[in-house]
């Protein structure tokens, strides 16, 4: 029966007697209920990207010594090196990237990425979270965010960070710290490369183990009664996925980069780039949801050309495996690749033979997960200083990816202060990208 001159229920009644004791009150009960009602909600449903394995380059990647070279710009403006074709007619890349011109059909180029953000710090946080620093406000990242909406398959953790987690604004923002992402705490590069935390401690058995487990949910369960907290869950839910990873042969296979054959360790490279990317295959190939890996610096002042001839080679071979591996082993359709940095370079050259910051245009490359191949998207111009066609802005970007997904870039989270937050604020799917 409900009362009279309201619509609140019998439960509901109850709840809010309940809360009354916790010192709500009635009208903090409707308050409440409002911005719940208020808020967008849409059912994350899986889409063609089933996982997605995001290749961040921190520093500010030149575009003009990468994915779109000027070759007939003039020389301050082109640099100092020569670009190559690829299998795509029309698309050229630089020198350095000749693997990559042999993949270039499976992919798309988007040259025409563009911010306002010059600093590293705000630049990065635009590319993890689709958002704009705030001062009122931390932002999830996307890893956090697909990690909230779809949970963990196949008892692996739903973000992986390789090697660790790059930046803070790859980080669960205001969402709960349980949906952070997975830190190996080790280089899968490095001799006797090992996963923190993934073996059982010394002297400790499966007997152990099992009543270990046994206990600590006890103990959990009883301050689950005394007390509600992010803490308190974020700690249950590492627990628990801890234990998973631990006690499935399977998961912890995931990590055995040495599980590969020789040729595919060769094929890759054995280095910093080949190996994260090997392993990124590895762990979507199992069930990782999002895998977030780093390579290198590309803060290049100085001295580019240097530069490039030393970072790229390592870059390129392993990128270029990495997208015929998974195109091989049927999974570049279900796996959505991005490759991108903070921002690009200036369109002159300085005066230490290097470019500056400079966010007003620069590349990003998609691949598979329900994206167009063989093409380009968006042109910057003669000097590739700013965009000169089809700009496309982080939230278009963002809310693209987001869609490949399954995820509607739109829907509101809860913030702290029951605050519905989009997810991407003004966002719109790009049609032209997506398949």
């Amino acid at each position: 029966m409900k009362c009279k001159g309201n619509s609140i229920g019998r439960r509901s009644f109850l709840q809010v007697g309940f809360l009354g004791g916790l010192g709500i009150s009635l009208s903090d009960y409707f308050r409440m209920q409002e911005v719940q009602g208020d808020q967008k909600f849409y059912e994350s449903v899986e889409g063609p990207a089933k996982s997605v394995i995001f290749i961040y380059l921190p520093g500010g990647m030149a575009h003009q010594e990468t994915f779109d070279p000027k070759p007939f710009a003039p020389l301050e403006y082109r640099g100092p090196m020569s670009s190559i074709e690829t299998v795509v007619p029309g698309i050229r890349l630089n020198e350095m990237l000749s693997k990559t011109a042999k993949v270039t059909d499976k992919m798309t180029i988007i040259r025409s990425m563009t911010h306002g953000e010059a600093a590293h710090e705000r630049g990065t946080h635009n590319m993890f979270t689709g958002y704009r620093p705030s001062p009122a406000l931390q932002y999830p990242s996307m890893g956090s965010v697909v990690a909230h909406e779809f949970g963990p398959r196949q008892n692996l953790p739903p973000y992986v960070c390789i090697p660790n987690q790059p930046n803070e604004f790859a980080g669960t923002g205001y969402l709960s710290s349980s949906f952070s992402g997975f830190s190996l705490g080790a280089d899968p590069a490095s001799d006797g490369f090992q996963v923190r935390d993934l073996k059982l401690p010394n002297g400790v058995n499966d007997g152990r183990f099992g009543t270990r487990r046994k206990m600590l949910t006890a103990v959990n369960d009883y301050f689950a009664n005394k007390e509600k907290s992010d803490s308190l869950d974020a700690v249950d839910s590492f627990y628990n996925r801890a234990y998973s990873l631990i006690s499935s042969e399977k998961a912890r296979d995931a990590f055995d980069i040495n599980k590969e054959d020789a040729a595919t360790r060769d094929r890759y490279g054995r280095n910093t780039a080949g190996s994260r990317m090997l392993l990124a295959r590895r762990l979507v190939e199992a069930g990782t949801r999002f895998v977030t890996l780093t390579y290198g610096g590309w803060d290049m002042h100085d001295n580019i050309e240097n530069g490039i001839r030393r970072q790229v080679p390592a870059l390129d071979q392993g990128f270029a495996a990495l997208i015929e591996d998974l195109d091989q082993r049927g999974l570049l359709d279900s796996t959505l690749v991005c490759l991108a940095s903070e921002f690009g370079r200036t369109p002159k050259i300085n005066g230490t033979a290097g470019r500056d910051h400079w966010p007003k245009v620069f590349s990003v490359v998609m691949a598979g997960g329900g994206i167009k191949n063989g093409t380009t998207y968006g042109t910057s111009n003669a000097t590739a200083s700013e965009p000169d066609e089809n700009a496309l802005t982080v939230e278009d970007w963002a809310a693209t990816i987001y869609n490949r997904i399954g995820i509607v870039a739109d829907k509101e989270l809860m913030a702290p202060g029951d605050r519905p937050i989009e997810i991407v604020d003004g966002g719109k799917v790009i049609q032209d990208l997506i398949v």
